[in-house]
């Protein structure tokens, strides 16, 4: 293939491929009312929540905990519950956007310095 078509090819596949690259918008979530669903082991988990940038109040099945929230990026973060009660609690969970739409983000979590990670979405209920 002469040289000049094969500048061609590749300027067309950059072309396409960065058409997927979808822009997140992650500070958009930064604060707000939210919904969390997540599936595990094929059941739903929902969870509401109102985060200010650097707090988080989460309710989980008529429970109400407080966490601490850490930006490490515009897109991650890490949560920590402010007043744990047990061990369980005492981890702290990163977190991950993956992608954004105008009232929803989907993300990916784990325990800090645990592999095995999960994925959910968040819904924005309101400012």
């Amino acid at each position: 293939m002469p040289k000049h078509i094969s500048y061609f090819v590749l300027s067309i596949t950059l072309l396409f491929a960065s058409c997927y690259n979808q822009e997140r918008k992650c500070s958009d979530f930064k604060t707000g009312k939210f919904k969390s669903e997540i599936m595990i082991d094929e059941k739903k988990f929902t969870t509401t929540f109102e985060r200010n940038d650097s707090v988080q109040i989460e309710t989980f099945e008529g429970i109400t905990d407080s966490y601490i929230v850490r930006w490490t990026n515009d897109c991650e973060y890490v949560i920590k519950n402010s007043q744990p009660k047990n061990k369980a609690e005492r981890k702290a969970v990163q977190v991950k956007i993956l992608t954004t739409l105008k009232n929803a983000y989907t993300f990916e979590y784990n325990y800090v310095g645990e592999k095995n990670k999960q994925k959910g979405t968040v819904y924005k209920l309101e400012d």
